[in-house]
């Protein structure tokens, strides 16, 4: 491959594994149908300064020694599953919650905790640095160095940053957050067991 040519393989890949459902899209999709485009933002922010982290982790090499030593993978995968399963509880007490009591964090305040939340989601998902590895290793053309890594994980970065970007203006829109409005409790419900099974499945070590 000549040029920028070697990029197409992982950017397909990458996007088919960032867009697909699982926990951030959809977090990033509840909080903007919940809290509105600027919570959703600033959480899709998040998701993908922790996505890019793992991409610098794997490109650097490091992110083989923790696949080596079983014991620092299996932190992050028991930290990841508790994080999810408290995204669980907080979606099951929004369901329970009765419309009238309502009412979310908004403003900076707010946005900063959606931002840190989503930073966290991803930190905390161990299968990032295995998808990491993936696409990095399907678009290393022979002889690459230190600037075809870079390539690889800016390219795949601003293409996660454009997905969570993408679902959050998405789910945002007048007519989505109104149908949400009217089927809250039920759409929190599955929300709340989605992550629940999503951060069993993590502790187990069946993902």
């Amino acid at each position: 491959m000549t040029g920028a040519a070697f990029l197409v393989a992982p950017a397909l890949a990458f996007f088919v594994a960032a867009a697909s459902p699982g926990p951030a899209t959809l977090s990033v999709a509840a909080t903007s149908m919940a809290r509105g485009r600027p919570a959703g933002l600033a959480m899709a922010a998040g998701l993908s300064l922790g996505l890019a982290a793992w991409g610098v982790v794997a490109a650097t090499g490091l992110g083989a020694l923790m696949l080596a030593w079983a014991p620092a993978l299996g932190i992050v995968r028991i930290a990841g599953g508790c994080f999810l399963l408290w995204l669980a509880w907080r979606s099951a007490q929004s369901a329970l919650r009765p419309a009238a009591a309502g009412g979310t964090a908004s403003g900076a305040k707010g946005a900063r905790g959606m931002f840190r939340q989503g930073l966290l989601l991803n930190l905390l998902n161990p299968k990032a640095l295995l998808a990491w590895g993936a696409v990095i290793a399907l678009g290393m053309p022979a002889g690459a160095g230190a600037a075809e890594f870079a390539a690889i994980v800016g390219v795949c970065s601003a293409l996660g940053c454009a997905i969570y970007a993408g679902y959050a203006v998405l789910f945002s829109l007048a007519a989505v957050r109104a149908g949400y409005a009217r089927a809250r409790r039920w759409i929190d419900g599955v929300c709340a067991a989605l992550f629940a099974a999503a951060g069993g499945a993590l502790i187990a070590g069946r993902t």
